[in-house]
């Protein structure tokens, strides 16, 4: 009789899936806190504090759009990490995460922006109350993370150094010499 052995099981390693997610919150106070529209840290001009403006969108975006580049290169650096068993469902998983964390940063800013922001008439643009106009900015933190592994990974790939068996049987069949 013949036995069957399961293949091994691969654990999701949930940490970094739920990690980035629960970022986004951090995330999305700092950009309302940063951000014009919202407490304003950055620039303090008064002119720029309500979303009246339309000089104030953009910057409100790119905001939020910094706070996930920085987030998806930290979020990189733990991926790239050579330790993982199975590190492409890390990379899938940490991608899954940042997507999320995204998201939530979103939403996260938004709300803070209802609760502690100033009472908005947006009957004019829906653009006045604190909000994301540039939904593509939701895609960076993912964007940024495969991108700053890739690079990791080039790096690392590039610093090796290769073992003497693999030169001689690599250039044994070469045409160049």
């Amino acid at each position: 009789m013949t036995n069957f052995a399961r293949p091994a099981r691969r654990r999701l390693p949930w940490s970094l899936l739920l990690v980035p997610a629960a970022a986004g919150i951090p995330a999305g106070l700092l950009w309302w806190i940063l951000a014009p529209g919202g407490l304003n840290l950055i620039t303090r001009d008064p002119a720029l504090a309500a979303g009246t403006a339309p000089l104030v969108w953009l910057p409100r975006d790119l905001t939020l759009a910094g706070i996930l580049v920085v987030a998806g290169c930290l979020l990189a650096v733990f991926l790239a990490d050579r330790k993982r068993s199975d590190p492409q469902v890390a990379l899938l998983a940490g991608l899954a995460g940042a997507l999320a964390g995204s998201a939530v940063a979103w939403g996260t800013g938004v709300l803070a922006g209802r609760l502690w922001g100033p009472a908005v008439d947006t009957g004019a643009n829906a653009s006045i109350a604190f909000s994301l106009r540039a939904w593509p900015v939701l895609l960076l933190w993912p964007a940024a993370t495969a991108v700053s592994v890739f690079i990791l990974e080039l790096v690392t790939a590039a610093g090796r150094q290769p073992d003497e068996a693999g030169m001689e049987s690599a250039g044994a069949n070469s045409p160049v010499k």
